[in-house]
């Protein structure tokens, strides 16, 4: 199996924001009520505005070096879980629901946060110590999306 570089991960994550982005923006266009056109386009622009901070963290990923003893077991996890498990990789993508199943799109949404959560703290292992604070505070943000979509989901009894 092949290990990712840092590179890759970073790209990985800019490409699931710039995904759940378009997601987010499709459910809000289709959506009927407005607290959740309103929640699902603010959700969206919380996704552009990650993707940038990847995007940011990407450029100065040339300056990173494994340790000398990183062990080559957890970049080929690290991988395999970008590859198979994230909702919204490559190969599950194309199986997304339609934007206007609120039940589904809700559940996915939720999921999306979740792998968001899951892919970004074992990010912070890959990237400088100053740069952790900045992913932190974007799981932290990732962390509040979910409750949001918990409580919306909850109002509207899906």
């Amino acid at each position: 199996m092949i290990s990712p570089t840092v590179s890759e991960i970073l790209k990985f994550a800019v490409r699931m924001e710039g995904v759940g982005e378009r997601f987010y923006r499709d459910i809000a266009f289709s959506a009927l009520d407005d607290s959740v056109k309103n929640l699902f386009n603010h959700l969206a622009g919380e996704e552009a505005k990650h993707k940038k901070i990847f995007e940011g963290l990407l450029t100065k990923i040339d300056t990173f070096t494994y340790p000398e003893n990183y062990p080559v077991e957890y970049l080929e996890y690290f991988y395999y879980y970008l590859d198979k498990n994230i909702i919204f990789s490559d190969e599950k993508k194309d199986s997304l629901p339609e934007p206007s199943n609120m039940t589904n799109s809700f559940d996915l949404s939720m999921q999306l946060e979740l792998d968001s959560v899951v892919l970004y703290q074992e990010l912070k292992q890959f990237v400088s110590a100053e740069d952790n604070e900045t992913i932190e505070n974007v799981i932290n943000e990732e962390r509040k999306h979910f409750i949001m979509l918990s409580e919306l989901k909850h109002k509207f009894a899906l």
